[in-house]
């Protein structure tokens, strides 16, 4: 039987990549974002959403309607600066498309991922959170505000919703090669935020890097899987290299 999910920041980036992926492998996808989205095929089924807005969210798992196997939420903006210069509107955005929206859609989704479950095969919840959660940078510090929510809510839904046949992760990505991070690489139009940058791995992720974990966590080898947050970086939070060091 064909498997549906739901994915959140569907037009570009790692939401992109997630649903060509999952389109792939032969799931149905319900792509939201706000962005206009191309044509897939019979299988990719388009919906406009602004994650932030809950009318609109519950709007749109009102038209998915029927069952749910996963849902993914990719969609996040960045807006970088020093804490005494953060715009009360920038700080806002991040708190209401980062942590509000994962809620908003996590929440919406439940009763249709709970429709989806079978003793054998729970649904799953991936929420995108950031390496910045875990080891937040100067210059980005409203932003990692938002992704430790999504952390910390990962906990919490995990443990209220596995009893019921949901399975709540997050992934936290180091640097990925993203639309929303070349947007600010450039130090002259981001108000000095610097990327983590190349990963003691030797480079930058790409999205497919972190679909490959997306897809374990979709996979029968992490049905004892709940409430983790695991890192897509490449080693970059695994600790601190001094700048100039020989490695």
């Amino acid at each position: 039987m064909t498997k549906t999910a739901a994915i959140t920041g569907s037009a570009s980036g790692i939401g992109l990549a997630a649903t060509q992926r999952l389109l792939a492998e032969g799931w149905t996808v319900y792509g939201l974002d706000r962005a206009q989205q191309t044509a897939r095929g019979d299988r990719f089924k388009p919906i406009s959403c602004d994650v932030s807005d809950a009318a609109n969210v519950t709007a749109a798992f009102a038209a998915i309607g029927g069952p749910l196997n996963a849902l993914i939420c990719c969609a996040g903006v960045l807006r970088t600066g020093l804490m005494e210069d953060m715009s009360i509107e920038d700080f806002d955005l991040l708190l209401n498309i980062n942590t509000r929206g994962t809620f908003l859609c996590a929440q919406k989704a439940l009763p249709l991922l709970r429709a989806g479950v079978t003793p054998d095969n729970p649904s799953r919840v991936i929420l995108l959170s950031s390496l910045a959660a875990l080891r937040p940078k100067v210059v980005s510090g409203a932003y990692a505000a938002s992704k430790a929510a999504v952390t910390q809510l990962t906990r919490v839904m995990a443990a209220e919703w596995a009893p019921s046949g949901v399975l709540v992760n997050a992934l936290a990505p180091g640097t990925v090669d993203t639309p929303m991070v070349r947007a600010v690489s450039d130090p002259s139009a981001s108000k000095g935020y610097r990327p983590s940058g190349v990963s003691p791995v030797g480079r930058i992720a790409q999205p497919d890097d972190v679909v490959d974990v997306m897809m374990f966590l979709l996979s029968d080898g992490a049905r004892y899987l709940a409430g983790t947050t695991i890192p897509v970086d490449g080693g970059t939070g695994a600790a601190f290299i001094p700048a100039g060091s020989n490695m």
